[in-house]
């Protein structure tokens, strides 16, 4: 009799077993535990702390953070406040922001402060000069901190703006191949590539060096009859971009790391709704 109740309760433990397997299975997307989910902090607008901004994104469901670079003396306590409010929350701060400012070796040393793996950097354009002096001096920004980078681990990674400049991916393939360093990469921005091409196509050629992912929208029709920026507005989901494409060439290049949304941000409501939208265009949920 015990051997019999024995073999029926280890008979419904593995049915029990096999059930969750699949439930769990049936709810996990393509990108489950392969890309993580973040948003910019200043996406949390508002008057709460940087504590509680940092609560309120972790309850949502964010894996994680990017903060702006903040230098010299007068930024020291905010920049603190980043460090204890992800160390109180168990929220990482995966990046730093830098635009194009060219201190990238203050930028690097940050990140690394902050146990962030990467600093944005947009390569100038700077029109008064030529084409040739600028591609060589935005090239110098970079190198000189190349070393820094591979000391302390940090990325360097070049995002594509609409700074008319490395506005196609051969080039900016080319460009981040210069530097022959594992420590410089691309920031791929989704959405800013759909005013001259479509983000798949990017992904195809860039590949690999894409070390992270910026999520935004752009709807063309938009674009075109209310003015470029305007394209952005809509939102995840509903515009121009081919979000099933895009995810065939993520898995293509076998893509796992950070996925960043850079939209409008607001309050906890729309940041739910931005959590939602991204869960869905990435097939996470």
């Amino acid at each position: 009799m015990y051997r019999r109740t024995l073999l029926k309760s280890a008979a419904f433990s593995a049915a029990a077993a096999a059930t969750s397997t699949v439930a769990s299975n049936a709810s996990a997307g393509e990108f489950t535990g392969k890309i993580k989910k973040a948003v910019k902090l200043h996406m949390a607008t508002g008057d709460a702390s940087v504590l509680d901004k940092f609560r309120m994104i972790r309850d949502l469901g964010f894996d994680g953070v990017e903060t702006r670079v903040k230098l010299g003396k007068e930024n020291e306590a905010l920049v603190r406040s980043y460090a204890q409010a992800s160390e109180s929350t168990g929220l990482p701060i995966h990046g730093v922001i830098h635009s194009s400012n060219p201190d990238l070796v203050g930028a690097i040393d940050q990140a690394k402060s902050l146990g962030a793996t990467s600093v944005l950097h947009v390569v100038r354009y700077d029109r008064k000069i030529s084409y040739l002096r600028n591609h060589e001096e935005t090239k110098q920004i970079i190198r000189s901190a190349v070393d820094q980078a591979e000391k302390q681990g940090v990325m360097i990674l070049c995002e594509n703006v609409w700074a008319s400049y490395l506005i196609e991916p051969m080039g900016m393939a080319r460009f981040v191949d210069s530097f022959d360093s594992p420590m410089v990469g691309i920031y791929f921005d989704v959405g800013n590539v759909v005013r001259w091409g479509w983000p798949q196509h990017w992904l195809e050629v860039i590949g690999r060096r894409a070390k992270k992912l910026d999520i935004k929208e752009y709807d063309l029709g938009v674009a075109m009859n209310e003015g470029m920026r305007e394209g952005f507005r809509k939102p995840l989901g509903e515009g121009s971009i081919e979000w099933d494409k895009v995810r065939s060439e993520l898995t293509k290049i076998d893509y796992q790391g950070w996925a960043t949304a850079e939209v409008k941000g607001g309050d906890r409501a729309r940041l739910a709704e931005i959590a939602a939208q991204m869960d869905r265009v990435l097939d996470l949920a």
